[in-house]
């Protein structure tokens, strides 16, 4: 810890301290040295001096936010001022999330795995790739530094096509072997834990005794599981389930990512899924979860398709579409009996708002539904999801209208409920939550409706977070913490950032620091790049 005495860099004076606990707030000066809170020093006390002075005014000084489900992973790479998060206050992101991201991977797969996720991330070709393991992406992230710190998950999926392709079938004795031991060298070299997408391809093949395995490997390196499972739709209770009980044999702590109940099927049954939840902690399970508070959600219009249209990488699919007789057998599990992709439901093209295209032709599509386009073409919904799919070469994402706002609020008031944006910054117009997710949660559903008290809310956004990452000096305001800290008025601060206009940033958030130097001052974007690589901490 620093001394005590020595000269500070930075004081924040007259501060109203949320120290992300869940504990009451207090008057204080918060003295910064070496990017560490070095003193805390509560009303009444000497006040220390420093070389800096920052005047909070009686604002809230509060823990940086952690995004727990970030889809960030190269443009913390390719944009230097990352005010997409910035300004909203977070310090530090979770990238590698759905199972699939860079690393590890070889340079087949790399290709296969930017063609995948364009959607996500854009397709990469303004990226120097000069890494295939998880290490050499975080020692990227440090060699660039960001605005924010990032943190890392293998993700399953890649790690399944490095180890076998895209193949639909049970992994070998070898094969689940090398998967053990990516997953393990992927943790080894900093990662928190492990994600997958299974409800994407190729990680939606493993079965749950292959996850279960793989699992185990986490567990013994002290790391946790999130998944995106198999169902958010019909059947969601159960692939929640199943993820409960796979961890639980594995002995493996478990983080829900974006843990919603959607469609029409699980209108007001949020309330069947935190039962099952408390069930399972009461017995003893290591479980989190995150959200984002927002109804819709936000994918790629590919992920939409049956599993088996998707089998064999994108240029399968691809052709598959351009076969008359598979494309409408995909289209009649789509529209009738309810893909895989699309959670068991079948589809609603007037739920599906097209929010960005890789193909400049076909920018006319973006923020109408698939629905609306057909309708001012004169064509069936299916000839208007074709096309895109098939000239954006599956880089389409969409917004999917499908969620219900008695459970946002229900599950965002549970124990173990964290932040997570899942933002993805790609499309000319993205879902507003990459932008708006923590000022959202502070100013709509603290100031306006009451759901969380400010002090709950902060701690779901900071020291929840960082104690399922197992972050030990992060993540509260607390002496000889990273001094990675945001200042917020909590009578302004709300999400600018609206689905009309999705790339607003925020208000209310004047400073944002990061290792206690200002990414964020006076509700402006510095250059200042203070954000590295967050690994695991060896247990």
């Amino acid at each position: 810890m620093p001394e005590r005495h020595a000269p500070m860099d930075l004081v924040i004076r007259d501060a109203r301290v949320i120290d992300g606990t869940g504990g009451p707030s207090y008057r204080a000066d918060v003295a910064v040295r070496d990017g560490r809170i070095a003193q805390i020093c509560r009303e009444g006390t000497p006040r220390p001096s420093g070389a800096r002075t920052l005047d909070a005014d009686g604002r809230v000084l509060a823990p940086g936010f952690i995004d727990m489900h970030a889809h960030s992973d190269l443009a913390i790479l390719r944009d230097a001022d990352h005010s997409a998060k910035a300004a909203q206050g977070v310090t530090l992101e979770v990238l590698g999330q759905d199972g699939l991201s860079y690393a590890p991977t070889d340079e087949t797969t790399l290709a296969a795995v930017r063609e995948a996720i364009t959607g996500w991330n854009g397709d990469g070709s303004d990226i120097d790739f000069d890494w295939h393991t998880v290490g050499g992406y975080l020692d990227r992230i440090d060699r660039q530094g960001t605005a924010v710190n990032a943190a890392y998950l293998v993700p399953q999926g890649s790690v399944r096509m490095l180890a076998m392709g895209w193949d639909d079938r049970p992994a070998t004795d070898d094969e689940l072997a090398t998967m053990k031991r990516l997953v393990a060298e992927g943790m080894e070299q900093g990662a928190m834990g492990m994600s997958s997408g299974l409800t994407y391809t190729p990680g939606m093949y493993a079965s749950d005794a292959e996850l279960t395995q793989l699992c185990r490997v986490v567990a013994s390196l002290g790391g946790y599981y999130c998944p995106h499972h198999r169902s958010y739709g019909a059947g969601a209770l159960e692939a929640y389930a199943e993820m409960v009980a796979l961890t639980r044999e594995a002995g493996c702590a478990l983080h829900l990512a974006h843990a919603t109940m959607n469609f029409g099927v699980n209108k007001g049954r949020a309330p069947e899924l935190l039962a099952l939840l408390d069930a399972a902690l009461e017995e003893g399970a290591d479980i989190t979860l995150d959200t984002y508070p927002y109804t819709p959600g936000c994918t790629t219009l590919v992920a939409m398709l049956p599993s088996w249209a998707n089998e064999g990488g994108p240029e399968a699919t691809l052709a598959r579409l351009a076969d008359p007789a598979t494309a409408a057998r995909i289209r009649h599990v789509m529209e009738v009996e309810g893909a895989d992709g699309c959670h068991g439901v079948p589809i609603e093209w007037d739920a599906i708002e097209i929010s960005g295209v890789s193909n400049p032709a076909l920018a006319s599509y973006v923020g109408a539904t698939v629905a609306e386009s057909a309708a001012a073409r004169g064509e069936e919904p299916w000839v208007t999801a074709h096309r895109l799919l098939t000239e954006d070469r599956l880089g389409s994402t969409i917004l999917q209208h499908v969620g219900h706002e008695e459970n946002v609020r229900a599950i965002m008031q549970h124990r173990v409920h964290t932040g997570g944006s899942d933002g993805i910054l790609q499309g000319a117009k993205p879902h507003p939550r990459a932008y708006g997710t923590f000022p959202q949660y502070l100013g709509r559903y603290v100031r306006e409706l009451g759901v969380l008290s400010l002090e709950e809310c902060v701690a779901h956004l900071s020291g929840r977070p960082a104690a399922r990452l197992r972050l030990p000096d992060r993540g509260l305001v607390r002496e000889g913490y990273m001094a990675d800290l945001v200042v917020f008025d909590p009578e302004t601060v709300a999400a600018g950032s609206t689905f009309e206009a999705p790339r607003a940033l925020p208000t209310g958030i004047p400073h944002v620091l990061v290792a206690g130097r200002p990414v964020i001052e006076d509700g402006r974007r510095t250059d200042v790049l203070a954000g590295r690589a967050v690994r695991r901490q060896a247990c």
